[in-house]
């Protein structure tokens, strides 16, 4: 090849030297591009319900120019609006069990520039989704600036949280409860140890997600093997103040055992099963799939991440804590619902307190939908107590700040029936306005990307999300409860819609579990 040929290769196809082997990528426009990165083995065969195991060394070049496999999970149904709102059907890759693998994007690589780092953990609960998915495209926000990103993919549902230990399983898989969020672990480990190399900083590294990402990154800093490896952290609707303990959890357990037909003496023979009828059992059980999640009370996970305080193992971490205005939408189907209906709904929900929660919602939203007034009671009286309560905590901890905000933009899409719901916010944290959820590049769907970005990279920067596009954004305490509202007209304001706080800290809001 002459030398003109192998420039121009070398610049359109950069490589990178990890730990373990060359990674050759694909250069986007400036974005240097590297998709289906293995930071751990495959986790099929013995391997299955176990902690992630390193992967082998290679020599050559790899290539990693496509995604790769997810963790196995059925298709997101596509009869539902929500589902096509936020395109959850697109999980590029394939299902499978080698699917400990991370997409990476950087302005530059193999230059020590030391850029801030986000490392986004998808949504979809503990059990679907991927880092795969077009909400976590880090090429934007690299390019915006000028940061690197890191999505990760890692064993969701049954094969990251199922609590064999709880049914006596051999040693061996004391830790089946919590595999995936050991892999989260060994994600961040493999950016501490390679992302120089891809122009990334090990020591500004923020961490962060949406709904079930939220609730990883809640996780990850109450897991004493994740300290030091992350330096910030944002929660995005997904507060998780306690997880799962091991009663209810070695019963879901038990359940996919008696959904396989097999007896809980035969447990080490679930790793020689294909991984697609541990799946079709898994399916079948319903609602009980929300059980798997991970599991407290070993030493990888010792305690509720926000449960009875915030957990000394990020005491140093700052962290940014959010919702959306109507956050409970995402569950909500009754789109047509009437004022009578309403009435209805604040009857048999808040018994004598009924006509006090229907007068305050109803005076302060008047013009909105009786089915946007209702998710709004729904997000308030859960979600929204949970995050405040997680700010509250970090607060009172008095070693890093909390950042609090609220997202009321509403979604444009399905004639705006949604309002201001849940997931809204994520390609905004990635400078991603193509989705439906941001109306698709409208103007003002670029200005809340925008915004919202620059408070995200800001933050990862520094540790304070401010920016040149948002005003002064103060940490949280109990006494003047900053908040950042992102609408068009993004302001702070302190203690922002105080009474539906107090309303709900008298009738006992229930916080959010994820």
């Amino acid at each position: 090849m002459d030398t003109q040929a192998a420039t121009m290769e070398a610049r359109l196809f950069p490589v990178v030297e990890t730990k373990y082997g060359k990674v050759r990528g694909i250069n986007h426009q400036g974005v240097k591009t590297f998709k289906g990165i293995h930071y751990g083995a495959s986790t099929e065969g013995k391997n299955r319900f176990m902690p992630p195991q390193p992967v082998k060394p290679w020599t050559g070049i790899l290539d990693t120019f496509d995604h790769a496999q997810i963790s196995p999970q059925m298709p997101a149904d596509r009869r539902g609006d929500y589902t096509n709102l936020i395109l959850w059907d697109l999980q590029p890759g394939g299902i499978g069990e080698d699917c400990l693998a991370l997409n990476v994007w950087s302005r530059s690589v193999n230059d020590n520039a030391k850029r801030a780092v986000l490392v986004v953990f998808h949504g979809g609960g503990f059990a679907t989704g991927s880092g795969n998915h077009f909400g976590f495209e880090g090429s934007e926000v690299a390019r915006y600036d000028d940061c690197v990103v890191v999505a990760v993919t890692h064993r969701l549902a049954a094969f990251g949280f199922l609590n064999l230990a709880g049914l006596g399983a051999p040693e061996e898989f004391k830790y089946a409860g919590v595999a995936g969020a050991m892999d989260m672990v060994a994600a961040l480990q493999w950016v501490h140890d390679n992302i120089d190399r891809f122009g990334g900083d090990p020591n500004r590294v923020m961490i962060f997600g949406q709904s079930g990402g939220g609730a990883k990154t809640s996780t990850l800093l109450a897991m004493p093997s994740a300290k030091g490896l992350f330096q910030r952290a944002g929660v995005q609707s997904g507060s998780a103040l306690r997880l799962a303990e091991s009663e209810p959890t070695a019963k879901a357990a038990g359940a996919l055992l008696e959904a396989l037909g097999m007896d809980k003496s035969k447990i080490p023979d679930l790793q020689k099963l294909p991984f697609t009828q541990i799946l079709a059992a898994q399916a079948s059980l319903g609602a009980m799939n929300a059980r798997f999640s991970p599991v407290v009370g070993s030493d990888v996970l010792p305690h509720h991440p926000f449960d009875p305080v915030a957990p000394p193992e990020s005491a140093d971490v700052p962290i940014i804590v959010g919702t959306t205005l109507d956050d409970a939408a995402i569950g909500l189907t009754n789109f047509e619902m009437t004022e009578d209906e309403l009435k209805q709904y604040c009857d048999e929900q808040f018994a004598g307190n009924s006509a006090r929660v229907y007068k305050l919602y109803r005076d302060a939203y008047p013009k909105v939908t009786p089915y946007l007034v209702q998710a709004r009671i729904a997000t308030d009286r859960r979600g929204r107590i949970g995050a405040m309560k997680q700010a509250e905590l970090k607060n009172a901890q008095g070693v890093a700040p909390a950042y609090y905000y609220i997202w009321e933009w509403p979604v444009k899409a399905f004639d705006g029936k949604f309002g201001a719901v849940h997931g809204v916010d994520v390609g905004a944290a990635v400078h991603d306005f193509r989705g439906p959820a941001t109306d698709i590049g409208n103007s003002e769907g670029r200005l809340m990307v925008d915004r919202f970005a620059a408070a995200w990279t800001g933050f990862a920067k520094t540790g304070v999300p401010n920016s040149d596009m948002t005003p002064a954004w103060a940490p949280y305490d109990p006494e003047k409860r900053a908040t950042m509202i992102f609408d068009v007209n993004t302001r702070v304001e302190n203690d922002y819609r105080r009474e539906f706080r107090l309303l709900w800290e008298e009738l006992g809001g229930l916080s959010m579990e994820r």
